[in-house]
């Protein structure tokens, strides 16, 4: 990883014909977004297209996408390594592509790098290289099945939109690549940098699951008022405070009546809800990333109780923490 805040952080994105546009440019827009945000406070992302050789390259999509650079060019030591994919649809389901030259490379520079990033079907590339032996690892729900089959030695995930596994990441469909990026983002720049940039873009903070009922969006439409927006961000940063209506009323000076019907109008949400749920996306990165007991994470999100975070995470979700643990981390040994 780039050490100095003012050395960029080198992307190189390995490139072959018919690979999926999205997996490309999905995550070179987060990246470029991510540098908007942090403007001359660190250097931002360098993202490059590294090909066997330069020159327009077809994607699926028939948007040709320049290569400046070939593999053999690139430096000693890339700070992420993002492999894309491809799949085809055949008579018997989809067959992923493996690009043989891709796969060579990355038997020589995936050891170096300091991080390995595979969107959808670029984990069966990834695999073919021997990057994500002994790793946990998912890839697009059509081609779980066969990933498992062709690398037993892989432990293949089918239900997270992403996994971490050590240095490896891998990503579900196409969309996830996004997903995946900002994950990385939030690694690089922490959380308020990932989540502005998932406002902008309007996307969901760090999806962690397959199934749409794990989402719970943080990118609240931004309202006109400007002391509503700096309270949710004061919110975001006091989890474990008082945030009853009429604490926060009194914060924002306001009655207790008033202040529910501005907040609501601001945000579409009431503010019980509101915070509630920015509780529970915070218990839920907890339990994705560390390995601190319920009863810790209840105390430092705000919950009274263990059993209020089993309730909240059974009401909004349909499962339990352990569960959610159990599913869904994404930090995990080699």
């Amino acid at each position: 990883m780039s050490a100095h805040p003012s050395v960029p952080h080198v992307v190189v994105i390995a490139m072959f014909p018919g690979v999926d546009t999205l997996d490309v440019t999905g995550p070179a827009e987060v990246f470029a977004m991510a540098g908007q945000f942090l403007g001359g406070r660190r250097a931002g992302y360098e993202v490059r297209l590294a090909g066997e050789r330069r020159g327009p390259v077809p994607t699926f999509s028939g948007v040709r996408l320049c290569v400046e650079e070939e593999f053999a060019e690139q430096p000693q030591t890339i700070d992420t390594l993002l492999v894309p994919g491809r799949m085809l649809i055949g008579p018997d389901g989809p067959v992923p592509q493996v690009d043989p030259g891709v796969v060579a490379w990355l038997r020589e520079a995936g050891p170096r790098a300091g991080r390995v990033a595979s969107v959808c079907a670029g984990a069966h590339i990834t695999a073919a290289a021997g990057l994500l032996d002994g790793h946990r690892a998912t890839t697009h729900w059509a081609t779980v099945g066969r990933l498992a089959a062709d690398h037993p030695e892989i432990h293949v995930e089918s239900d997270p939109i992403f996994v971490r596994s050590g240095r490896m990441w891998t990503s579900a469909g196409i969309t996830s690549s996004m997903d995946l990026a900002l994950a990385l983002v939030a690694e690089d720049h922490g959380d308020r940098v990932a989540l502005d940039v998932a406002r902008a873009m309007v996307m969901y903070l760090q999806r962690p699951g397959g199934q749409s009922q794990f989402s719970v969006p943080l990118a609240q439409r931004p309202g006109d008022r400007g002391d509503i927006r700096d309270l949710r961000l004061w919110i975001g940063e006091h989890l474990d405070a008082d945030l009853s209506v009429p604490a926060l009323a009194a914060r924002m000076m306001m009655s207790e009546r008033n202040f529910a019907r501005v907040f609501h109008a601001e945000t579409g949400s009431t503010p019980g809800a509101f915070v509630e749920s920015m509780r529970l996306e915070a218990a839920r990165r907890l339990l994705e990333r560390t390995g601190r007991l319920p009863s810790d994470i209840a105390r430092a999100c705000g919950f009274r109780s263990v059993e209020t975070l089993h309730r909240v995470f059974r009401d909004r979700l349909g499962t339990t923490p352990g569960e959610y643990r159990r599913r869904f981390r994404t930090t995990a040994p080699c």
